[in-house]
C-alpha cells in the first residue's frame, strides 16, 4: 500500500476510496480547492512506480509555477530515494531535457513544453505508467493537454490516466468530451457536503450584501443602456439578430459577421451591420464596468475609445464617441470622479475590511476582482486603512496594463505567508491551483457567471478553520444577473457529471457481463 511510503501525511477515508478506484480505472477526480487532489496523485503514482519498476510518472500542470509547486509536494512527502523528481521548463534546453528525461523517474512540467518535445521527436511516452493531467477542464479542442494524451494513448506500454479539476465545466458534452480526451472509465466526484469530505471540513458562511446602485451612476446607466438597446434594433431590423441580446450572443453575432466579410461577403448590410455589433459590445462593456466596477475604470475604457477614434483605429469606435449621448454618459463620468463618488461597493469593502481588522488584526483575505483596473483601485483604497498592506496577485504583463511575472506572483505569495502582506487582491490567477495559503475571509468584489470560478474562489477558505464568503452585489445591474447564472450552472454541472459517471458506471457493467457470457461460451466451446 502507498500509504506506508508517504512522509509527514496520512491521507483521509475519502483519499483512500478515491484512490481504489483510481488504481483499477482511468478516473476524472473532481474535488473542490483545496482538499487533497494531488495526495491522491501522489499515492497513484507510488503505486504505479511500484507495479511497473523502472517506468515514470509524468505530471502536467498548467503553468510552470504550479508544476513546480507539485514537484515540491511530491518532494515533501516522498522517501528521499524513492524516485528521481525532474522539473521541465521551456529555459532547459531541448538537449538537456532529452538527457533528463532519460533518468528521471517523476517528471513534472506544463503540456505545452512536452507537446513540443514529443513533435521534435526528443523522447516518447513508452515508460509513463501514469499521466497525470491538473486542472484538467482544459482538455479540450487544441489545448496541449489533449494532443499529449493522444500521443500517450498511442505509445506507452501501460497507460493509465489521472484527471484532476474542482470543476469540469457546465456542459455534459463538453465533460463528456474532456472524458473522451482523456480515456476516463470512471468519475469520482465530491462537494463540501458530501458525507465522506464534510467532517474534515470547518463550516463556511456565505453574506451576499446587496446594495442599493446611486441616482447619480443610475443616470449614466439609463444613458448607455438606450444606446445599447438602440444598437440591439438595428441588429434585429437588419435581419442578422435572431437570439436574445446576451453577451455571449451578441460576442458570437460579431464572430459571424467577420468571418462572412473575410469571406468575401461584403453587401452594405454586413458591413453596417459589424460596425453596429462592435458599438453594441462596447456600450455593453461599458454597463458592465459601471454596474459592477469601479467609476475609473469606466473612464479609463473611455478614455481609450476617445483615443482610438483619434487614431482612427476603428470607424465603429469614430461613430460610437461622436454620438452626442455617448458623450453626455462620459462627462457625468468626469464629473462624479471629480465629485469622489464612486461605486458604493468600493466604500462597502473599505468598510469590512476595517471591521475584520478591528476584531482580529492577524487576519489574512483574498478579495477577489474581474478587472486589472479595479484590483489597482481596490489595493490603493484598502491600504488607507491603519495595519492593512494589501497587494495586487494578477497575471503577468500584458501590452498597457500592470502585471507580474511568475516570479512577482511567488514572492507576492511568499509575503502573504509570511504575514507581511495580509491582503493579496487577485484576478483570475488566485482562483485555479497556486499554493495559496487558507484564508479566513474570502470576498467577491463582483459576481461571476462562470461556476468553475466561483468553485474555485471559496475553495480559498474554510478547509482547517472556519471561513466566511462575502460576496458584494449591486440591485438592479449585472452582478445579479451573473450571481443566479453561476447558481445554476453549478447545479447543472453536478447534474451532469453525475450523469455521465451513471453512463461509465452502466458501461462497465455491460462490458462485465459481455465478458462473462463469452467466458461461458468458451467454457462450453471446451466441454463439447
Amino acid at each position: 500500500m502507498p500509504y506506508k511510503t508517504l512522509n509527514n501525511i496520512k491521507p483521509r477515508k475519502y483519499q483512500r476510496n478515491i484512490f481504489e478506484t483510481c488504481k483499477e480505472k482511468n478516473c476524472l477526480v473532481i474535488l473542490p480547492t483545496g482538499i487533497g487532489k494531488t495526495l491522491i496523485a501522489l499515492m497513484l503514482s507510488i503505486y504505479t512506480q511500484k507495479k511497473y519498476p523502472g517506468s515514470k510518472t509524468l505530471f502536467l500542470a498548467p503553468t510552470r509555477p504550479l508544476a513546480e509547486q507539485h514537484l515540491n509536494y511530491f518532494k515533501k512527502h516522498l522517501p528521499e530515494l524513492f524516485a528521481e523528481l525532474t522539473l521541465f521548463t521551456g529555459k532547459i534546453t531541448a538537449k538537456k531535457r532529452k538527457e533528463l528525461w532519460e533518468y528521471s523517474d517523476i517528471i513534472f512540467s506544463t503540456p505545452q513544453c512536452i507537446q513540443n518535445d514529443l513533435r521534435n521527436n526528443l523522447y516518447n511516452l513508452e515508460d509513463i505508467s501514469l499521466l497525470i493531467e491538473d486542472e484538467c477542464h482544459r482538455c479540450l479542442k487544441n489545448y496541449a493537454y489533449t494532443d499529449v494524451a493522444k500521443a500517450y494513448y498511442e505509445q506507452a506500454k501501460n497507460p493509465k490516466v489521472l484527471g484532476l479539476t474542482a470543476s469540469p465545466g457546465v456542459d455534459k458534452k463538453i465533460i463528456q468530451q474532456i472524458a473522451k480526451n482523456l480515456g476516463i472509465e470512471s468519475i469520482e466526484v465530491r462537494t463540501r457536503e458530501s458525507k465522506d469530505v464534510k467532517s474534515y471540513l470547518q463550516e463556511l458562511k456565505i453574506e451576499i450584501i446587496k446594495l442599493d446602485f446611486p441616482p447619480e451612476l443610475k443616470e449614466i446607466q439609463i444613458i448607455l443602456q438606450e444606446l445599447c438597446k438602440k444598437k440591439i434594433e438595428e441588429l434585429k431590423n437588419r435581419k442578422v439578430l435572431f437570439k436574445p441580446a446576451t453577451k455571449k450572443n451578441i460576442l458570437e453575432l460579431q464572430g459571424n459577421i467577420m468571418n462572412r466579410i473575410s469571406s468575401g461577403d461584403r453587401n452594405f448590410n454586413i458591413l453596417a451591420s459589424a460596425s453596429v455589433c462592435a458599438q453594441a459590445i462596447k456600450l455593453q462593456y461599458s454597463l458592465e464596468l459601471l454596474e459592477t466596477q469601479t467609476l475609473s475604470s469606466l473612464q479609463r475604457y473611455m478614455q481609450d475609445l476617445f483615443k482610438q477614434a483619434e487614431q482612427k483605429k476603428s470607424r465603429a469606435v469614430q461613430q460610437l464617441v461622436k454620438n452626442p449621448v455617448f458623450n453626455q454618459s462620459y462627462i457625468k463620468v468626469i464629473e462624479l470622479i471629480a465629485k469622489k463618488i464612486e461605486n458604493p461597493k468600493l466604500q462597502k469593502l473599505k468598510e469590512i475590511i476595517e471591521q475584520e481588522f478591528r476584531k482580529d488584526i492577524n487576519k489574512k483575505i483574498i478579495v477577489f476582482s474581474q478587472y486589472r483596473e479595479t484590483i489597482v483601485k481596490i489595493c490603493k483604497t484598502l491600504n488607507e486603512i491603519p495595519d492593512v498592506n494589501a497587494e495586487t496577485f494578477v497575471g503577468q504583463l500584458k501590452k498597457g496594463e500592470t502585471g507580474l511575472s511568475q516570479k512577482e506572483q511567488q514572492e507576492v505569495l511568499n509575503k502573504f505567508r509570511t504575514g507581511s502582506t495580509n491582503i493579496i487582491v487577485a484576478s483570475s490567477i488566485g482562483e485555479e491551483g497556486l499554493d495559496i495559503i487558507e484564508v479566513t475571509v474570502v470576498i467577491f468584489y463582483e459576481p461571476i457567471p462562470s461556476a468553475i470560478r466561483s468553485i474555485q474562489r471559496r475553495g480559498r477558505t474554510a478547509r482547517l478553520k472556519p471561513g466566511r464568503l462575502i460576496i458584494l452585489m449591486n440591485k438592479n445591474t449585472i452582478d445579479e444577473s451573473y450571481y443566479w447564472s453561476a447558481f445554476h450552472k453549478e447545479k447543472k454541472m453536478y447534474q451532469a457529471i453525475e450523469n455521465i459517471k451513471k453512463g461509465l458506471d452502466n458501461q462497465i457493467i455491460l462490458n462485465d457481463k459481455s465478458k462473462h457470457q463469452l467466458n461461458s461460451l468458451d467454457n462450453q466451446k471446451t466441454l463439447f
